[in-house]
């Protein structure tokens, strides 16, 4: 697997663009589209909150129905979100406009909305924005990252990624981008997502794909506790790539699932290392849990517990605030058992061992803590089960950021 420079535009066929629209943000790209020269087979998956965006509502049917999609159109700044009838039928006209300046059907319009809950769009502008963009398409890597950048909300940068592997003598290509910093805690999948690839796969099989890795990769995030009325990731195949067609659970299967755990991963790890606010990468390995549901459990308790995320952000080796979250996380292992290792690029630690401390340096520990990806180590001894979650630091920031928000 050969890891690539850019993101949506990776992959043969899709193209980008973005454009300032003015939808909420002065002076800044704030609609992106992502679209494909031929149809695709979709995936996706979406928040389960049971307060659902228009656009999460739309998308879901298209999902669902329709024989193939060929565009997203994405805008940031307003989320579309408890906005009634009035908010579907905007999904509606932009897919429309859609159509009318690509060709293609809306039924393959795929739309979605990150911003303040509650505010109409101006359905103008984004009308206008989708002809900007539509004359502005381009399958160059500086047009996808563009499009990264366009749909960024409280995110200080943008988030893409892209891997190339060989599937059946093809080369096939996985590329993505996304954008989440806030409300990031998953039950389904988390942020918004949008993958590419050129892979000649059923839509069952890709579906199957991307339902089973959102368990390991963006559902194992979380900044802040807080579950989107948005969230979606978008997973769209064109094909081009001209690999044997992927139908079964093959090793053509299996080695695609790598490339787009790959994408998936890197994506969720960018989200959790830029929570708003955050100053630190915040990792926690589970280890020697007896399930894999118990060790899934652990490690997000403790990336989820303010006390610990505030003392990552304090770099401070406070090991009881990690054994404490542990303990209330509902699994149940022996204490006394319990090694826990903090690790960076500045060295790994043994914190304590058998439940207990081990007398380590506090200065090593606090250099240890003191960089931007820090890893926690828990090995509970109870089997050979493992996870890993990722969350960051807990910072002053955070509220300043959120205090803030609609203004």
């Amino acid at each position: 697997m050969k890891v690539l420079s850019g993101g949506v535009t990776a992959a043969k066929g899709f193209e980008a663009a973005s454009v300032k629209a003015q939808i909420k943000y002065q002076n800044r790209k704030d609609m992106a589209l992502v679209y494909s020269q031929v149809p695709c087979v979709v995936a996706g998956t979406f928040t389960t909150n049971v307060v659902k965006a228009a656009p999460v509502k739309w998308d879901q049917e298209v999902v669902k129905n329709s024989p193939f999609a060929q565009a997203v159109v994405v805008n940031s700044g307003i989320a579309n979100a408890c906005t009634g009838a009035e908010g579907y039928g905007y999904c509606e006209k932009t897919a429309q406009v859609a159509e009318r300046l690509l060709g293609i059907p809306a039924s393959a319009v795929l739309v979605a909305s990150t911003g303040v809950i509650g505010m109409q769009l101006p359905i103008e502008r984004i009308e206008a924005g989708v002809a900007l963009l539509a004359e502005s398409l381009s399958d160059s890597e500086e047009a996808g990252l563009e499009a990264a950048r366009a749909i960024m909300t409280t995110d200080t940068q943008p988030k893409y990624v892209a891997v190339q592997v060989e599937i059946g003598g093809k080369m096939v290509t996985v590329g993505g981008m996304c954008k989440g910093s806030g409300m990031i805690h998953p039950n389904m999948c988390t942020m918004l997502g949008f993958v590419t690839t050129d892979v000649a796969i059923t839509k069952e099989m890709l579906q199957k794909a991307l339902r089973e890795d959102v368990k390991d990769t963006y559902n194992m995030v979380s900044v802040d506790g807080d579950t989107s009325t948005n969230d979606t990731v978008l997973l769209l195949a064109n094909g081009m790539a001209e690999n044997p067609l992927i139908d079964k659970e093959d090793e053509k299967y299996v080695a695609f699932k790598e490339a787009l755990h790959y994408v998936n991963t890197e994506l969720a790890k960018k989200i959790a290392g830029d929570g708003e606010g955050a100053t630190c990468l915040f990792e926690v390995k589970v280890i020697g849990a007896k399930t894999k549901e118990d060790a899934i459990t652990l490690s997000k308790s403790v990336i989820t517990s303010s006390l610990t995320k505030a003392a990552i952000y304090g770099h401070d080796a406070n090991w009881g605030r990690i054994l404490c979250a542990m303990g209330y996380s509902g699994v149940q292992f022996d204490p006394e058992k319990v090694d826990l290792y903090f690790e960076s690029a500045a060295g790994k630690i043994k914190i304590i061992e058998d439940g207990v401390s081990t007398g380590y340096s506090e200065q090593e520990a606090t250099k240890i803590l003191s960089e931007s990806y820090v890893t926690a180590i828990a090995d509970v001894k109870m089997g050979e089960a493992f996870a890993t979650a990722w969350g960051c630091d807990l910072t002053h920031k955070y509220v300043d950021i959120n205090a803030d928000y609609r203004s």
